[in-house]
């Protein structure tokens, strides 16, 4: 496992680390305790010391068992939780002193703690980074020892962009992947000016990037991959980034060749993440072990050559760039 500096914060941490979605729910499976923590801890041992979780997964399961599994071990992991998707409705003007430092306690006392290490707002309307109140509230937070650093997760460029303008603001956690390329385009050099640590989620586009997705797979009713391809529950461009599902089984049919038929696409798609210097790191799920042995193995893999990288542009803008690059 290979390590980078997560931005202002100073952490280092692993380049391919762990989110928990996956683990708590909207992906067709019920949230499993001893798969929670078989999972956490093969993730421990294999060297990612980075957990990304939400108050909102299986409504604060998630973070109660990643913080036990946590405290259980001796190597230090440091855990990055989320809050204000809580908020129903979910509008700009919840995100107010009362609600954050209610949401934040209710952190705290999920995961069994005096101090966050990074709290994120949870992709809040675009509104909210156009109040200088709210991060005023995370900066007394900071101050008052609840939080370590706070940053933001975010669903737009413009969200992403606006965030970094306020200086307490340490990360930027945002869906960059093979099919989403255009925060590589200016967000990522004003991030770095700023010394703002960049966490990828959705690597993988909700697993489309795995290869493993045809036209018939079936998803559960549950699944958001089911139920939110049109956003009706969620933005859009959590699921699958956006991209129309049958366009996108198309794109991985041509990004094969690109990497090799016989590699593992997954792996490749995690490479090229993590070719730009100004990720820190990713957060692939998984929901079970096998799919963490398997992550991990990205880390490990010799550079991506400059053919591979214009091929997969090429794919990129040929087939996917009309329905994503301009709305997010």
């Amino acid at each position: 496992m290979k390590y980078r500096k997560l931005g202002k914060t100073g952490f280092t941490i692993s380049e391919v680390s762990l989110g928990t979605w996956q683990l708590g729910a909207r992906w067709g499976d019920p949230f499993d305790p001893g798969v929670a923590e078989a999972t956490i801890n093969r993730a421990i041992d294999l060297g990612i010391n980075f957990i990304d979780t939400a108050d909102v997964y299986s409504d604060g399961l998630s973070e109660r068992y990643t913080a036990k599994t946590v405290k259980q071990r001796s190597e230090e992991v440091y855990v990055a939780t989320k809050c204000g998707r809580r908020l129903a409705p979910h509008t700009a003007d919840g995100y107010n002193d009362k609600n954050i430092r209610k949401f934040v306690d209710d952190n705290l006392k999920n995961m069994g703690l005096e101090r966050i290490d990074l709290i994120q707002l949870h992709c809040p309307p675009t509104d909210v980074y156009y109040r200088p109140e709210v991060f005023g509230t995370l900066d007394r937070l900071v101050e008052e020892g609840k939080l370590l650093y706070y940053g933001v997760s975010v669903e737009k460029i413009e969200e992403a962009l606006k965030a970094i303008e306020y200086p307490g603001v340490a990360t930027v956690q945002i869906i960059y992947n093979i099919f989403r390329q255009r925060p590589a385009e200016r967000f990522f050099e004003e991030a770095k000016k700023r010394n703002v640590g960049i966490i990828v989620r959705v690597p993988l586009a909700s697993g489309l990037l795995t290869g493993k997705f045809s036209s018939s797979t079936h998803f559960e009713k549950d699944d958001h991959r089911f139920f939110n391809r049109e956003g009706k529950s969620f933005d859009k461009g959590e699921t699958f980034a956006g991209v129309p599902y049958e366009i996108g089984i198309d794109a991985v049919e041509r990004l094969r060749p690109v990497f090799g038929k016989d590699k593992s696409l997954a792996l490749y798609a995690l490479k090229w993440v993590l070719m730009s210097d100004s990720v820190s790191c990713t957060i692939p799920g998984a929901s079970r072990v096998e799919q963490v042995e398997q992550n991990v193995k990205a880390s490990d893999l010799p550079d991506l050559t400059p053919e591979i990288l214009t091929e997969a542009r090429a794919v990129y803008e040929d087939t996917i760039m009309p329905y994503v690059h301009q709305r997010w």
